[in-house]
């Protein structure tokens, strides 16, 4: 008898029902020469500290560090495991062969792996190895079962990262809790948890220590265009108010106008990462959330496999894309078969389908390729599947078309003042984007604004000077280019117009939405804007994809953040864990960053699994001595359920020192709204948003 053990009930009936096991037993199905049974997921886990000795059942820190001599597994204390389990064990020791049917994926090599050795299994085992649950997909798998020892590498990656997870986690917690909780309130510390609780934190910290500085923007009105001074901002008004008195009243004179056409290729398909960002962004959907939807429909068998780190397909796809779209084109979406038009359109050119190497790239993808829609028209999804699904549809689709063509027009100009000794010149510069073949862009024409709207708020942090960027404040900020269309100008000409000096105030950098948190977990903290550097960075990045969303909704259950609409807090208690952190192999991104990388060379067979295992061992007891030798009375505070129903501002307004300047804090003399505020160069009013013009410079006092 061959057994087939899947990791859902769901799963192994869609797989009984196309190998023809369709009688039903307790805990498997069976029939035609196989019996398919199935896991709920994890029914095994490392064993607990006080498995190996007694001795480490109480927590003690003469106790640390914990290193077993060898690891041991453990069945899940559960009664419904339990009973499963016994019927897999049963299965299994009278089986002729077992197919690992597990989701073809690290954690699901490592989950089903778990469940033999602990059945004791002996006979031969074989893989099924699939990118989505479709009935082709599925005996297309079956016809091409490969050797379980194929996926030995996999395995050993799943398993060191588990051993290295309970190494720092198990010992580094109780380190903590012991030497600086407080009524016996566990600290949790976490191998991945810990860097990305460190990233909101000291993003935090950013906001709360920044000091709004005024600064001045001279621009000037020609023709109905605004055009900026191309020397940048001016630090004081003085500076500002002497390069307008320069310009007024003299004549604008254009002196280049350059056209530049280029092409802007269609965004790349979806991962699971950029899919749980743009989820984040236009639904506010939580990482954990989107990961259940693109999980549901996967499982329904309408989207790939979603549990991807590549934006890449395979060449074998290509051939089938002609079928996947046309059954895109049949699904109705609120009643609405909304992509059919687009795949008309693409379908009336006549032409093949084009295959790019932005889409179709074999080097880019290892065990699976992106998610894409499988073919299969959807049918009652709920509205939050449907918002999921429709992102991936359209990106599917939109690959496949032209790509957008666009003219860029620069113009620069000058006013000269020759009035003084000597001529004085300031120059300006306007650019405009014209669409000229929207090619992909029609696939998006109905939210294009509103796509336009979330990348303008994604790519800068709205400090017009720039000194902090969207994940680690390195001040890279991109040039966002108007999409209008200038009128038009000609070298030489020249008129009247009108300057304005602007005064504007720097703004702190933006709190983390889960989206953007994501993007900076993938790329080990650093803020990259560039797609392709991105996608190198990844292989750094800290936590699998699919454990992120885990890793954030855990910083949630332990009460260190919290969340403020769209933006991710950090509690008293998530700062103060971090700041009492102070060795920097536990909190930093980069250093954790390096051992996910060796973990994807254990999977890629380049690096010895022993030698991470044995490099955590290290970290681990020279933490215990460092913390052991701490001296200090630090304590972190506990947060409870009811702290955190609490408004935060309150306790952040009397948690503020008393400023030392003793101008800062007094009501404002001009409008009595505001209160005196310190800039770089003069004091200000803080009501100068509605309008107030208080400015007392330094030197005038």
């Amino acid at each position: 008898m061959i057994v087939c053990i899947a990791e859902k009930p769901s799963v192994a009936k869609d797989i009984a029902r196309i190998i023809g096991a369709t009688t039903a037993r307790d805990g498997y199905m069976e029939g035609n020469g196989y019996q398919v049974t199935w896991t709920f997921g994890h029914l095994c886990e490392l064993k607990e500290p006080d498995d190996y000795t007694p001795m480490w059942k109480h927590w003690s820190l003469s106790a640390l560090p914990m290193i077993p001599q060898r690891f041991g597994i453990k069945l899940i204390n559960d009664e419904g495991i339990k009973k499963q389990f016994a019927t897999i064990e049963k299965l299994m020791q009278a089986a002729d062969s077992i197919i690992n049917c597990g989701d073809a994926g690290q954690e699901g090599e490592l989950i089903q792996r778990w469940v033999m050795q602990k059945a004791q299994a002996k006979c031969p085992v074989k893989r099924l190895w699939i990118s989505s649950m479709t009935d082709e997909a599925i005996k297309q798998g079956f016809q091409e079962l490969k050797d379980q020892g194929e996926y030995q590498s996999l395995y050993l990656a799943g398993l060191s990262r588990a051993i290295g997870d309970w190494i720092l986690g198990m010992n580094a917690t109780r380190l903590y809790t012991l030497k600086y909780g407080q009524n016996k309130q566990v600290l949790s510390i976490g191998r991945v948890q810990t860097p990305t609780l460190a990233l909101i934190v000291n993003r935090q910290k950013e906001i709360d220590n920044f000091v709004s500085e005024p600064y001045w923007v001279l621009a000037t009105i020609y023709r109905d265009t605004q055009f900026t001074a191309t020397s940048g901002k001016f630090t004081s008004k003085e500076e500002g108010e002497k390069a307008f008195s320069t310009i007024a009243g003299k004549p604008f004179t254009v002196t280049d106008v350059s056209k530049k056409k280029g092409n802007e290729a269609p965004p790349h398909l979806y991962d699971l990462t950029s899919l749980q960002v743009d989820c984040n962004k236009k639904f506010a959907y939580s990482a954990d959330i989107t990961l259940k939807l693109i999980q549901s429909l996967y499982e329904k068998k309408y989207t790939t496999y979603p549990r991807v780190d590549t934006q890449f397909l395979t060449d074998d796809i290509y051939p089938k894309c002609p079928q996947i779209l046309n059954g895109v084109s049949q699904a109705k979406i609120a009643s609405q078969q909304k992509y059919l038009p687009l795949i008309q359109q693409l379908a009336a050119t006549g032409k093949k389908l084009p295959k790019s190497k932005k889409v179709f790239d074999n080097s880019k993808v290892t065990d699976h390729h992106a998610i894409i829609p499988t073919g299969v028209p959807p049918t009652g999804l709920t509205d939050m599947e449907a918002n999921v699904y429709d992102l991936i549809a359209k990106r599917f689709i939109s690959v496949f078309y032209p790509d957008c063509k666009f003219s860029t027009t620069t113009v620069l100009g000058e006013v000269i003042n020759e009035d003084g000794p000597k001529p004085e010149k300031i120059e300006f510069k306007v650019s405009g984007k014209e669409i000229l073949e929207p090619g992909w862009r029609v696939v998006y024409a109905k939210d294009a604004k509103n796509a336009d709207d979330d990348d303008a708020s994604d790519n800068t942090n709205g400090n017009d000077g720039g000194n902090a960027g969207d994940g680690t404040g390195n001040g890279a900020k991109k040039e966002v280019v108007e999409e209008r269309t200038l009128p038009s100008f000609v070298k030489g000409e020249s008129g009247d117009h009108q300057p304005t000096l602007t005064e504007k105030w720097t703004t702190p950098p933006k709190y983390y939405t889960e989206a953007t948190l994501l993007r900076a977990m993938e790329t080990a903290g650093k803020f990259v804007e560039d797609e392709e550097l991105r996608a190198a960075l990844k292989e750094n990045g800290i936590g699998r994809p699919s454990s992120r969303a885990g890793i954030i909704e855990t910083l949630f259950k332990r009460h260190y953040i919290r969340r403020q609409r769209k933006n991710l807090m950090a509690t008293p208690t998530g700062i103060e864990l971090i700041d009492t952190i102070h060795e920097e192999l536990l909190k930093s991104c980069e250093l954790t960053g390096i051992w996910e990388k060796k973990l994807r060379d254990i999977e890629h067979k380049t690096y010895d699994p022993a030698e991470f295992i044995n490099g955590l061992k290290e970290q681990i007891n020279q933490i215990v001595i460092d913390v052991l030798s701490d001296n200090s009375s630090r304590r972190v505070t506990i947060m409870t359920e009811e702290d955190l129903k609490k408004k935060p501002a309150k306790k952040k307004a009397t948690a503020k020192k008393a400023p030392a300047d003793q101008m800062v804090g007094k009501p404002c003399p001009l409008c009595g709204k505001g209160v005196i505020i310190k800039g770089k160069t003069a004091y200000g009013c803080s009501n100068w948003k509605s309008g107030c013009q208080y400015r007392q410079p330094f030197s005038q006092m």
